[in-house]
């Protein structure tokens, strides 16, 4: 309510700085778990968000928690800095008896010096006499710098010195990168201060570490004495260090979830209340929320019990207040019904009450994918894969899966089982199991009979591998099938000419039932919103363009179908030569009719189709018009056109003084059209004009494609049996015809390549093949004809379900 008003003036701006501060300390503190290979959990239950005095405890105790961690790891790395260069001035004076004298130190273990470079570098009898003169310098270097290091030292001194370079016994950690290296220990001996000075340069230069490395035997023998002792007490006090930061580390991992929630949820409700405003004596918050009218009394509920437990001497209130905006929408789904919903919603989310296809398509979309993947087999393996998932939905281990195509298969779960449910049917239509027939009824076509009362002798067999079964002998068929297709026809030589017609005629079928239901559903929404003109001007005319044209279509295929027998098949007309004259008011003598008085009946569906395109045009922008002109000449304002949008699954209006309103084909304009003046009015009815002539030619144009669109169920559905067929030719086939008596052993490799090549192309590629253009059909050819999905969702406010990410 108070959109320019910036963020930093808002009431709550610093109860929102300090959730915000507490959330950069929650966050350090989240980082401390993580880098000590903890994984903090998720908030074991949801509470409540805090109030003021308990937020301030929340934070003293977060930031008193931070600061002792703080403390504590930057004196365990301090420990370990300490603890690690103690080690390498150990190592270094180990290793440098090793070249300073000849006696091993103590405590070393002793170690072959057959190796020159291992020798000593002074005579044991003349170490007295060059004591004076020789000096020394010990380190250690990174290994990947020691060439450069040596070359260097050698180049600068001139050869005036004696360098020795060993690795470390042990591997130590890099302060600089954390890794774990062997670093190279080097003592270097040499004669003059000036040379000492450049080599102690050119080791700072290496980023060398350099030690104080004694003169006398005795010294160095102390100095490791003196060192095992440090480095003892250093391991016991980082021990009870390490354990004192496990004990904070616990206790953060116990509060911070409940921590992380309480605040989050705390912030939540100052922004929140940051966009209310305040009344006129700044006493009372004024918030303008939309809200479903059955949850009205749940609101009312929530906020006397709020005004009780703050203490309020004021109870807070609720009033509906009239408005002109267009409602959000809600649409109430459960867990079976939420997959159609959002298939829908992809499309496009409902205006307000606006006619809902989502509980259409739970029937309808299962069943056009079904026609194109119909196969008894492959419908049962996809309905036994949903049924698991319906079945063990609520294990966690389905639930949390990091993989975004299983969480799409999941969500899914109850529309894959109809698909598959579906696709049993179908394929009990098509008498198709992995691309074999069964014979669960007795087959109505008599080889026998066609044997007794044709001239088929032992030689005519002998020369002939197939034959022909005639219908017109009596006996050969003796009715339809009980249930779907008769399985001797996956043993005809024409069974694909067959399922041809059969599959593209029903395809034109279903697809003008389809979208002639479409056409009907939007009846409800010229009702809804009282828009009871545009059932004659537009409802009508579309209808008498549908059924005028489509619709006598499929009167032919059915006639031809009941009228045309066995006697007189060769003599049946085309129906698509028929149809194709319709449009051109001609008769061709070759193409007989199909019943007395065809073309007079043609012609007058033609012109009935062709009649209602212009009301279908100008119907709705006259009447329109007609409205605009009523209330000038009557000396009375203006009046706004009704216009809402649609289908939150609420029966009353949201808000009381709304108009109900909005037809699908309605523009905003026909919102604001009230109280303009005449050139307004006129730029009203062109653009009224405009949105109609579009919808017209989309309408009239689209029954032709759409139509033509409908045969992607033939062709998917030839397309997904012939694969079927190919996979069980060249895989199974094979191996049961060539395998002869060899053994079932063979048939596990073959069955293994026939059931992994079933999954991965028939249920997966031919799955999501047929998905799609399931959807296509509903997105364009369905909802186009009565669904705008203009609106919006209505986002209440909520605490996120998962406050970690």
């Amino acid at each position: 309510l108070n959109p320019k008003v910036s963020p930093f003036q808002r009431r709550f701006v610093g109860e929102v700085r300090r959730c915000e501060e507490m959330e950069k300390t929650f966050t350090f503190l989240q980082q401390e778990l993580r880098g000590a290979g903890r994984v903090p959990g998720p908030c074991p239950e949801s509470p409540r968000a805090p109030a003021a005095r308990e937020a301030l405890r929340v934070q003293e105790q977060s930031e008193q928690l931070a600061q002792e961690l703080r403390e504590v790891t930057r004196n365990r790395a301090s420990l370990r800095g300490r603890l690690r260069d103690l080690r390498q001035y150990l190592h270094v004076l180990r290793e440098g008896q090793r070249f300073t004298s000849l006696p091993a130190p103590l405590g070393s273990p002793p170690r072959p010096r057959a190796l020159s470079e291992r020798e000593p570098i002074l005579d044991p009898s003349l170490h007295q006499h060059l004591e004076r003169k020789i000096n020394f310098l010990a380190g250690v270097i990174h290994p990947w710098r020691v060439t450069a290091f040596e070359r260097l030292l050698w180049r600068a001194c001139r050869g005036y010195l004696v360098a020795s370079f060993v690795e470390m016994p042990e591997p130590m950690e890099d302060p600089a990168s954390g890794e774990s290296i062997t670093w190279v220990i080097f003592l270097i001996s040499y004669w003059g201060e000036q040379i000492g000075q450049k080599i102690r340069k050119i080791s700072d230069c290496f980023h060398c570490q350099v030690y104080p490395y004694p003169e006398s035997e005795a010294s160095r023998t102390d100095t490791i004495s003196g060192l095992h002792g440090q480095i003892q007490d250093l391991s016991v006090v980082l021990e009870e260090t390490e354990q004192y930061l496990a004990q904070v580390l616990d206790k953060v991992a116990l509060v911070l979830p409940t921590w992380r929630v309480q605040v989050q949820k705390m912030k939540a409700i100052y922004l929140i209340l940051n966009q209310c405003s305040f009344d006129v004596t700044e006493k009372c918050l004024i918030a303008e929320v939309w809200c479903p009218v059955r949850d009205l009394t749940q609101v009312q509920d929530a906020l006397r019990q709020g005004s009780y437990q703050s203490g309020s001497s004021v109870e807070c209130f609720v009033q509906r207040i009239p408005t002109s905006e267009s409602p959000p929408t809600l649409i109430r789904t459960n867990k079976f019904t939420a997959g159609f919903q959002s298939i829908v919603d992809a499309y496009g989310v409902a205006s307000y009450q606006e006619v809902n296809p989502a509980p259409y398509a739970i029937i309808t979309f299962p069943f056009i994918f079904a026609i194109m993947f119909g196969d008894v087999g492959h419908g049962l393996l996809m309905f036994l894969f949903a049924l698991w998932m319906v079945l063990y939905e609520d294990s966690p281990r389905l639930r949390q899966g990091t993989n975004e195509i299983w969480l799409m298969f999941f969500e899914g779960r109850y529309l894959i089982l109809l698909m598959g449910a579906f696709s049993i049917y179908t394929g009990f239509i098509y008498n198709e199991c992995f691309s074999k027939a069964t014979a669960i009824f007795p087959s109505a076509w008599s080889v026998a009979t066609m044997a007794n009362h044709s001239s088929w002798s032992s030689a005519y067999l002998a020369t002939h591998p197939s034959l022909t079964l005639d219908p017109s002998v009596t006996g050969v068929f003796r009715g339809p099938y009980p249930f779907g297709i008769d399985p001797i026809w996956s043993l005809a030589t024409n069974h694909l000419n067959f399922l041809n017609s059969f599959k593209m005629k029903m395809s034109v079928v279903l697809g003008i039932v389809h979208m002639g239901f479409g056409v009907v559903l939007g009846v409800f929404n010229h009702v809804h919103f009282q828009q009871r003109h545009r059932l004659v001007l537009e409802f009508l005319p579309e209808m008498i363009f549908l059924l005028a044209l489509f619709g006598y279509l499929v009167f032919l295929i059915f006639y031809k179908w009941i009228k045309f027998t066995v006697a007189d098949s060769l003599v049946a007309p085309s129906i698509l030569i028929h149809f194709i004259d319709m449009f051109l008011f001609t008769s061709n003598a070759e193409n007989l009719p199909l019943y007395p008085g065809q073309v007079p009946v043609q012609m007058v569906l033609v012109v009935l189709a062709l009649a209602s395109v212009p009301v279908l045009l100008l119907g709705t922008p006259l009447y329109q018009w007609c409205r605009q002109r009523a209330p000038r000449t009557g000396g009375l304002t203006a009046a706004a056109v009704p216009v809402q949008p649609v289908s939150t699954g609420e029966q009353e209006p949201l808000l009381e003084g709304q108009e109900a309103g909005n037809c699908v084909n309605a523009t905003k304009e026909d919102v604001e059209s009230g109280g303009h003046s005449p050139d307004a009015k006129h730029l009203d009815f062109a653009e009224i004009f405009m949105h109609q002539a579009i919808h017209t030619i989309e309408y009239c144009l689209g029954c032709v494609s759409n139509t033509a669109s409908y045969l992607r169920l033939w062709a998917l559905s030839l397309a997904h049996a012939q694969l079927s067929e190919v996979l069980w030719t060249m895989v199974m086939r094979n191996g049961f015809v060539r395998l002869s008596y060899v053994g079932g052993v063979v048939l596990v490799p073959v069955f293994a390549a026939f059931a992994v090549l079933t999954v991965a192309i028939l249920l997966v590629m031919e799955g999501l093949s047929a998905f799609l253009h399931a959807l296509r059909l509903h997105w364009v050819e369905f909802q186009n004809k009565f669904y705008v999905g203009a609106g919006y969702k209505l986002c209440p406010f909520a605490f996120a379900p998962d406050t970690w990410e």
